[in-house]
Parts: structure tokens; C-alpha cells; sequence
């Protein structure tokens, strides 16, 4: 399965992340750069790092010029989250680009790529929770609700898995059809944001 596929690649990231588990370490992607396996790689590994960038900014001791830098470390990460998002959205538009819609096919709430973005959060959420519901320093009370959240984790994570399977499935039956929307943030862009098309002269 499809998500079973994501998964293995996600954990695997996030397991090459916490070797060095360094913000500033460079990505080795091992897979091929035309695969969708590179795609998955790259989408999770932009979210490892933007996890532990998170951490970092929330230091009440941060000084406020390393925060402010974070911070739009953050933004930059953010954007280049929603492009490979996009990227993926697009091998799955390719992948049906043959399937006829039926007559009386339906929209999904979200494209199949924006569902998988969540299901890689998934696999950092629950590779933390299963940090801290084994962590040794922490209170036996502490552990025993971390796993309970890890619990319910992994149920979210089954389900999602199904759900995003079904839409494959429905995509590729012609019950349901794609319509993907670029982003359009505005924030980032200098023509968009009056405060920085302000400046620009």
C-alpha cells in the first residue's frame, strides 16, 4: 500500500535525522531523485528539522536576534514544505492522468498529497511521544499519559492510512477526481505583502 510506503520512508528519515539530531546537518537523501520515495524523504525531512526548529524558538533564554532568525528559518521551511506538497500532488496527477471521472464523481476535502503531509507529521508526533512515554528521567505518571496520547497516535495514524488509501482508490476508479490549487501565500511574496512591497522600490 501506498501509505505503508510512506511510512517506512518517513520513519526512516526520521531515524537518519536523529543520528546527529542537528538542525544544521545536511539532508543525504538515498533515493532517486525522479522517485516518489525521494519526494516522501524530502517532505519528511523538512518537517524533522522544522520540528526541532520549534523546540529551539520556544526557549524562554532564546536571545531574541537568534529567535528572529529561527523564525524565518521557519518561514523559508514552510514554503518549501508546500512546494514539495505540490510536487507530490503532481506525480499523483500524472499517476491518474488516464482516469476518466464518473458522471457523478465527487471532490475530495483535501488532494491526496495534502493528506499525506499530515501523515508525516503523524510519524514525527509519535516518534516523540514514544521518546517521552519511555523516557527514564521522567515520572512514572509522566510516561503512563505520554503513552496513552501514543496510543491514540497510532490509532490517527491506521485511520488516516485507510482514508488516504480509499481516496486512491476512488481517484483511481473515477469515483472521486483531483483538483489541485497551487498555493498562493502571500506572506512570502514581495509584490503580495504590503510590508515588504512597501519597501520595494
Amino acid at each position: 500500500m501506498f501509505t505503508a510506503l510512506c511510512n517506512q520512508v518517513f520513519n526512516q528519515s526520521i531515524q537518519d535525522y536523529h543520528v546527529h539530531d542537528d538542525v544544521h546537518q545536511p539532508i543525504a537523501n538515498p533515493y532517486d531523485k525522479n522517485s516518489i520515495e525521494h519526494l516522501l524523504y524530502l517532505k519528511n525531512w523538512i518537517d524533522t528539522v522544522q520540528w526541532h526548529l520549534e523546540d529551539i524558538v520556544r526557549d524562554p533564554a532564546i536571545d531574541p536576534v537568534k529567535a528572529l532568525e529561527i523564525k524565518r528559518w521557519i518561514d523559508r521551511s514552510n514554503q518549501e514544505r508546500t512546494d514539495v506538497v505540490e510536487y507530490i500532488d503532481s506525480y499523483f496527477l500524472e499517476k491518474y492522468q488516464s482516469v476518466t471521472p464518473q458522471q457523478d464523481a465527487r471532490i475530495n476535502t483535501e488532494s491526496p498529497a495534502w493528506a499525506v503531509d499530515r501523515l508525516s507529521i503523524l510519524a514525527l508526533k509519535i516518534y516523540h511521544m514514544q521518546e517521552e512515554a519511555h523516557r527514564a528521567d521522567a515520572t512514572d505518571a509522566h510516561r503512563a499519559a505520554c503513552q496513552r496520547k501514543l496510543d491514540v497516535l497510532l490509532v490517527q495514524q491506521k485511520d488516516l492510512g485507510t482514508a488516504i488509501e480509499e481516496l486512491l482508490e476512488d481517484i483511481s476508479a473515477g469515483k472521486k477526481y483531483m483538483k489541485v490549487y497551487r498555493q498562493m501565500k502571500m506572506y512570502n511574496d514581495p509584490f503580495l505583502n504590503p510590508v515588504l512591497y512597501k519597501t520595494v522600490k
